[in-house]
């Protein structure tokens, strides 16, 4: 619960949802309080409530400068009480996101029992701003192959292992194969049984790789694998290649890791191989010029400034070095950015789902005890959706005076 010093709101025996109200309230006022002070004409004029954090829509005046308002985020953060606060502008509106006291984890377990249908060869990220869970479709041109930045704490390799997961949870074997490259040897141990023979995820085309002549050799195959399809204009099942920690392996591996990385993500799409690759810091000199300008997608955590915010995001002023780190991260696409908070699974839950489609109860495309619940209805890259649904409407409160609220978003955000 909030510290009342920074949030002077009497909240005992108050209803969670009536207090959520105040503390939005206190909240609006005292970033109006900042920027009244400061001389910048503005209004908050909504909130929504996210697991992790609150984004407070601020429409400024027309002689505003946006930069005028960015620049006063640690003020806003003073004021506020909190430890940083990320400042954006999201089409006609200025977006202030301050982090919660008392944030909540995002469980990929419960999502996937939320969603009644994810669409094939689709991987679930987690959940955006808006409270919608967000999916990647890898065989959208858009797509191609993915990069994972940000620096240690950051949830890297808890959300690669999210999107494992998901991808082998709702796809059988002719639909989605994989391949880890691990060079730290655990980012990938749960997916593997050393105990049991046999109970390895069954999705998992040769075991994990954790020695750089293997990688060499491994991705070789892959190579080999892409001329064969490209030859026979196949693309199908779709073949995922997990990488952790990147920049290492090819500083490693020299001119011929460098050399195989470019011509799969060049022309790996196409013939159904895609690239999911993590790194604490993309830079030119650790993955080369070629190999980076060919992940179209990134996925964004905590940074260190904003130097390496633009490096790892690929463009300016996306706020990475704001994020509050454990899955806080940002999806860069096609020049847009979306904060979301990333889809977490224990180790110990890996083991169990693994254990029980090693076991051959991988054909039914069925892992969690089926809930009645309403599903989300799909949308495209617009966000509207695509046909008639009986979803509940959203659960929005609305205070009287300005329309804050706390919004459980109930439509699913596909990026394609």
């Amino acid at each position: 619960m909030p510290e009342q010093s920074n949030y002077p709101v009497h909240w005992e025996n108050l209803d969670p949802e009536i207090y959520m109200r105040r503390v939005l309230e206190y909240q609006a006022d005292q970033i109006e309080m900042v920027l009244v002070s400061h001389r910048v004409p503005g209004r908050v004029t909504g909130g929504i409530v996210t697991p992790r954090w609150v984004s407070y829509r601020v429409f400024p005046e027309v002689s505003t400068k946006i930069s005028r308002i960015v620049g006063l985020s640690e003020e806003i953060a003073l004021r506020l009480g909190a430890p940083r606060v990320r400042v954006s502008r999201q089409g006609p509106i200025v977006q202030i996101d301050v982090p919660r006291e008392d944030g909540q984890v995002v469980r990929l377990l419960s999502l996937c029992k939320r969603l009644k249908d994810v669409p094939k060869q689709t991987a679930i990220l987690g959940m955006d701003e808006t409270g919608s869970p967000l999916l990647l479709r890898l065989p959208s041109p858009e797509v191609a192959h993915v990069l994972v930045a940000g620096t240690t704490g950051s949830g890297k390799t808890a959300l690669a292992r999210s999107i494992a997961l998901s991808l082998a949870m709702h796809n059988r074997l002719g639909e989605i194969q994989m391949v880890f490259i691990d060079p730290k040897g655990n980012g990938f141990d749960p997916f593997v049984s050393f105990d049991t023979p046999g109970a390895s995820l069954p999705h998992l085309l040769r075991p994990a790789v954790r020695d750089v002549h293997q990688a060499i050799f491994l991705l070789g195959e892959m190579v080999e694998e892409m001329v064969r399809r490209d030859r026979e204009k196949i693309s199908e099942p779709r073949v995922v290649i997990f990488i952790d920690e990147v920049a290492d392996l090819m500083e490693q591996g020299g001119k011929a890791m460098d050399r195989l990385m470019t011509r799969l993500t060049q022309r790996g799409r196409s013939a159904g191989l895609h690239i999911i690759a993590c790194t604490q810091k993309p830079l030119v000199a650790s993955i080369g010029s070629l190999t980076r300008s060919n992940f179209p997608v990134r996925l964004v955590g905590s940074v260190a400034s904003a130097d390496d915010a633009k490096i790892a995001a690929g463009i300016p002023n996306t706020g990475a070095e704001k994020l509050l780190g454990r899955g806080d991260f940002l999806l860069v696409a096609k020049g847009h950015v979306t904060r979301f908070q990333a889809a977490y699974v224990s180790e110990q839950e890996i083991k169990q789902l693994v254990g029980r489609m090693s076991m051959g109860g991988r054909q039914s495309r069925r892992w969690l005890t089926p809930q009645e619940e309403t599903p989300f209805a799909a949308t495209g890259t617009d966000d509207r959706v695509a046909g008639p649904t009986t979803a509940p409407a959203p659960v929005e409160i609305k205070p009287k005076r300005r329309g804050l609220g706390l919004m459980l978003g109930h439509q699913l955000r596909l990026i394609k």
